[in-house]
């Protein structure tokens, strides 16, 4: 069945990856963006998607492109804020999706897919993790009959042009012999970007989903050294990767909160603290054997980088975007 769809966060590295699969089965998808010409490169071209200019937090425009869908896809998220309070954590976690749940509801959309984080808990040491169990919260508590919702907490997502491997490249590439690494025994399960992409897209109209909150993440469990270091040994680097004790990590994170664009901060050390593994495999739910990080990373972090999208990774390590 073809489906109408809004898709919010359309233009980041999971909301590409979902819309080019979505148009490819067919559906139409419609994606709120704030700047419509800039860096939608590979969007305006899907025959059936239309990209549309707007504030995502205006209930009102929010009304007015819900109409007539038969389902709201919700992928926004920030990994960092301006200040240290948390409130813009809360504007893009919390507020964000009770004003998508409201307006669902109201203009009659009965499908929410949402996008969560792995361990989030009211009780997390970070406000990241903190307002993603909230605005899981917000979402799910509106599930009835007639409006049906699932979410996805997935670890660490990798895939070309993501902004964790090839972020660690960019940082490896600049960096002298030595490597100072935060957090270094933190563990991660990361989970194929394609992946996450194929359970949301099976979730859709699979009702044995409606309701239910799913962990996504890879085959394999590596410490975030260890990441460092495969990542390192891919582009062909040598350095000397020195993992920081808990107080140097915490001083770091400090420090880097007054690099432009914020590349670390006391958030994220915060949500260094709790292991992004999941307990149990992919859900077997979704038929899928999830790929290896070796058997994807290779494909996009060898390959020489256009002179293009060099400059568009560095204005987006600096958050010149």
């Amino acid at each position: 069945m073809k489906l109408k769809i809004c898709l919010l966060g359309g233009t980041g590295f999971v909301g590409r990856s979902l819309a080019r699969r979505l148009v490819g089965l067919g559906h139409e998808v419609r994606v709120i963006t704030r700047r419509r010409e800039r860096k939608k490169r590979g969007l305006l071209v899907l025959p059936t998607l239309q990209m549309v200019e707007g504030d995502v937090q205006n209930p009102t425009l929010l009304r007015q492109h819900f109409e007539g869908t038969d389902a709201v896809i919700n992928v926004i998220g920030i990994l960092n804020e301006r200040g240290r309070k948390g409130k813009g954590f809360e504007r893009v976690h919390v507020e964000l999706p009770r004003k998508v749940v409201n307006v669902c509801r109201e203009v009659g959309v009965r499908r929410l897919l949402h996008m969560s984080a792995l361990h989030a808990a009211a009780d997390a040491p970070s406000h990241y993790l903190r307002t993603k169990a909230r605005g899981e919260e917000v979402v799910h508590s509106v599930e009835h009959a007639a409006f049906h919702v699932t979410s996805f907490r997935p670890s660490v997502i990798f895939g070309p042009q993501d902004s964790f491997i090839n972020r660690f490249a960019q940082l490896l590439r600049v960096s002298p012999m030595f490597f100072p690494l935060a957090c270094p025994n933190s563990r991660f399960q990361p989970v194929y970007i394609e992946d996450v992409v194929s359970a949301f897209v099976q979730s859709l109209d699979d009702h044995h989903t409606f309701g239910q909150r799913y962990d996504l993440c890879g085959p394999k469990v590596y410490t975030l050294q260890e990441l460092v270091s495969y990542v390192a040994a891919q582009i062909g680097v040598r350095r000397k990767i020195i993992g920081l004790n808990d107080r140097l990590s915490k001083l770091q994170a400090a420090c880097f909160e007054f690099v432009p664009g914020k590349p670390f901060s006391l958030d994220n050390y915060g949500s260094l603290q709790v292991d992004s593994v999941c307990e149990k495999g992919f859900p077997p739910i979704f038929g899928i054997e999830p790929s290896t990080l070796e058997s994807v990373v290779p494909t996009y972090l060898l390959r020489r980088p256009a002179r293009s999208d060099r400059y568009s990774s560095w204005r987006q390590l600096a958050r010149r975007q």
